[in-house]
């Protein structure tokens, strides 16, 4: 049925008040060559047509449920249970927006609490906000949180050299006219911990970091703490199913990209900035805040106990110009979790963990690559390669048909030649083998 939104006698009054006797008046400004172009259109296509040719354009694509895939960096293939698609897929939840009246909106603010309590208790913070749009803004609105915690009076911020390029990009962006020094600085915490000066808000260090190496924060807290600074920490959610939580040593913002729990990789996005703060710094933290009440009848409700966003508070006292976050991402990453559970999560690092480890060991093996023993990761690794990357990569997958890893040398001048290869628990043995069989192949 058409839909048809105005009666005749509706349009006729609009008309009217447009000063114009017909629609066709109102292009009268148009001229008229140009108002009809000739369209050099193909014919016409029925339903089962356009469908053949889209499944055939779709073909063309590589995607990694069909090739085997070897590259992280950032954005990681996991298995994504069923049911998070189910849950996501329902109506209410992926057309619902901002839950500004709390009496409707419960189911949305149910799922929100409830990820925020599963955020808190996988990074051991004390509370988590509603989700940033990814990795990257979480951490550039953590540089802007340590800033505002110290009352704007430090404005600098020392960020290590190995957290992700594109995240220290993305705070670059976002420092533009805030009067920011942004200070990229050492290859380990202890050297970035000894930049840390009074005029510091914040050291942000990455674990397992960019190059995939799990580092020992032990005492950085402390070293930055003494000289009144934050320490802010990006890290892998699925590598806390296995690794101690940044909570454990001190971190005072905790944060990453949430694309591991639940989200697909879908051509980039769009993906969630998971972030979490102590109990202390709450009230400077940006986006929204659901807690948990009663009402008047004494049942259990869910509203918005913080929203420090210029939407809802005077603009000059907001924390953020973020007016929204991923909430439909969020909740996969709930479902995610809750499907899975504290043994399933552990038992997913677990995988993700020994597979890399059995492809590390078996690709050192190899004469012409090295995997450098001593250094500890959790499922990313660095291979020294006998030639670019870019060249063995187009030989993995021309010949061998697999997505092989990041060129880690197109950000760092001393890791030319180098690939930065990940492995997950979608990573099959065969797989795994196929790999270390095609890399030896193209070695020459």
């Amino acid at each position: 049925m058409a839909y048809v939104p105005h009666t005749a006698a509706e349009r006729e009054e609009m008309l009217a008040r447009a000063g114009v006797e017909s629609v066709d008046d109102l292009f009268a400004v148009v001229p008229e060559a140009c108002r009809f172009p000739g369209l050099d259109l193909p014919r016409p296509l029925s339903e089962m047509e356009v469908l053949q040719e889209l499944r055939e354009l779709a073909g063309r694509n590589v995607d990694v449920e069909s090739h085997p895939c070897f590259l992280g960096a950032g954005a990681y293939h996991h298995f994504v249970p069923s049911v998070v698609d189910f849950v996501i897929s329902r109506s209410e939840f992926y057309t619902s927006y901002t839950p500004y009246q709390p009496e409707i909106s419960q189911g949305t603010l149910q799922a929100i609490f409830e990820y925020q309590s599963m955020m808190c208790d996988l990074t051991g913070m004390d509370v988590s906000n509603a989700s940033h749009y990814d990795g990257a803004t979480a951490m550039a609105e953590a540089a802007v949180m340590s800033v505002h915690v110290g009352r704007g009076r430090r404005r600098r911020i020392v960020v290590s050299s190995l957290v992700n390029p594109q995240y220290r990009e993305t705070l670059r962006t976002y420092a533009q006219g805030m009067d920011l020094a942004i200070d990229e600085i050492g290859r380990t915490p202890a050297d970035a911990a000894e930049a840390v000066d009074d005029e510091t808000a914040c050291l942000i260090v990455q674990t397992p970091d960019f190059t995939g190496r799990v580092l020992d924060l032990a005492g950085i807290a402390d070293a930055v703490h003494a000289k009144g600074a934050l320490l802010v920490v990006v890290c892998n959610p699925i590598s806390l199913g296995l690794l101690r939580p940044p909570a454990a040593y001190g971190a005072d913002i905790a944060l990453g990209e949430g694309q591991p729990l639940g989200n697909g990789l879908n051509y980039g996005g769009p993906y969630l900035g998971f972030f979490a703060c102590r109990q202390e710094h709450v009230r400077r933290m940006a986006g929204r805040l659901v807690g948990q009440t009663v009402d008047a009848e004494g049942r259990r409700g869910y509203v918005l106990t913080l929203t420090t966003r210029e939407q809802h508070i005077r603009r000059e006292k907001a924390t953020s110009n973020i007016c929204t976050n991923q909430g439909l991402n969020a909740l996969a990453a709930a479902t995610y979790m809750a499907a899975m559970g504290k043994g399933g999560l552990q038992q997913v690092a677990s995988l993700c963990y020994h597979k890399a480890h059995y492809a590390a060991a078996e690709i050192g093996l190899l004469d012409a690559y090295y995997v450098d023993p001593a250094v500890p990761f959790f499922n990313e690794f660095v291979v020294r390669c006998p030639k670019p990357v870019e060249a063995l990569n187009e030989d993995l997958f021309e010949s061998f048909g697999i997505i092989g890893g990041y060129d880690l040398g197109a950000d760092y001048s001393e890791y030319r030649d180098h690939m930065l290869l990940c492995v997950t628990e979608m990573n099959t043995r065969q797989e795994i083998d196929g790999l270390v069989e095609a890399l030896e192949a193209i070695a020459l």
